[in-house]
């Protein structure tokens, strides 16, 4: 079998397939189309962190080294990650992304079409992440500043941003951490959709998280009056954009020098055909027998985007795997 994505879901499912007596190498194998060690992890922005603490933010048999009381930072999930793959005896297939996988005619053999070739297996894992591919609003693309507009997956630090003045779209945790890490450095303003209620911390956070998607994810850390206290300007969402100008939902126009677009991912499912979705969603399955889903709620459910969330798919589909006749 292959297990597609050497993340977070792509080594939970390796764990749990070899919590199963099964061996990677001989019984599995695992692709990922980034190159060798550059998991998505690594474009995220040098001061971020984890929202759950240590404790909560590992697979469990493989916890976090040190204090388990600390948001991990994302260096130590890079090197977490690395330590599980070793531990576990992964040998990543670096640098083959999967184009495609389908089952022609009534057989039980997948076909997966890659970056390097077709292959023939069993049983495929998709484990491409929740958040594989930035989200951009469609104003964006008519955006004319002085400075920069990225995505916030393309943000490191502040020096990125030359201006004095700096537009954050989106008011979730990503937009509020990086309107806390610039207050110091910039006039920063916090273009906010929904408003979401504020909790200082992430306590035991199985259950919430495993119930996120029925309301907004609440923001941890700072909440919006603090980051007013710090001289952020919170305004509403942005309605259009045209060449230097933007115009907020009440009508506002203001002229930023440089945006940063905090308007999260959409998960990396684009290489599965369409019949893999099935209505309502079951832990992990498809509509293709042998096909398997980790790490996405539209397949796993509320919460697969989690560790907690994702270990559940992971064991469900090791299950499934050992189990198919």
């Amino acid at each position: 079998m292959i297990i597609v994505g050497s993340g977070q879901a792509g080594l939970a499912v390796a764990a749990a397939l070899v919590a199963k007596g099964l061996h990677p190498q001989q019984d599995f194998v695992v692709i990922d189309g980034a190159a060798p060690g550059l998991r998505s992890w690594a474009s995220r922005w040098h001061s971020m962190v984890l929202l759950s603490d240590a404790r909560h933010s590992a697979l469990p048999s493989l916890p976090f080294l040190g204090d388990q009381r600390r948001r991990p930072r994302v260096d130590e999930m890079i090197d977490y990650l690395s330590y599980v793959e070793g531990d576990l005896g992964v040998k990543t297939i670096w640098g083959v992304r999967a184009t495609g996988v389908e089952r022609r005619g009534s057989g039980s053999v997948l076909h997966l079409s890659t970056t390097d070739g077709e292959v023939q297996t069993r049983n495929v894992v998709c484990a491409t992440g929740a958040a594989a591919h930035p989200r951009m609003p469609v104003w964006a693309a008519e955006l004319q500043v002085p400075g920069v507009v990225l995505h916030s997956s393309e943000y490191l630090y502040p020096r990125q941003i030359s201006t004095n003045d700096v537009l954050i779209v989106g008011g979730g945790n990503s937009g509020v951490q990086l309107a806390r890490e610039l207050a110091p450095s910039h006039a920063v303003t916090l273009a906010v959709r929904t408003a979401r209620r504020h909790q200082p911390a992430i306590r035991y956070p199985r259950r919430q998280l495993l119930a996120r998607g029925s309301r907004p994810e609440p923001v941890f850390g700072d909440s919006y009056e603090q980051l007013r206290d710090a001289g952020v300007r919170i305004c509403p969402a942005v309605a259009r954009a045209a060449k230097s100008a933007v115009t907020f939902l009440d009508g506002t126009v203001a002229t930023p020098s440089s945006v940063i677009l905090a308007t999260g991912f959409v998960p990396g499912d684009d290489w599965l055909p369409d019949s893999a979705q099935i209505d309502p969603p079951q832990r992990a399955m498809t509509g293709i027998p042998g096909l398997f889903v980790a790490g996405i709620p539209q397949y796993g459910g509320r919460g697969s985007d989690t560790i907690a969330g994702v270990w559940r798919d992971a064991t469900t589909i090791a299950g499934h795997i050992v189990q198919r006749p």
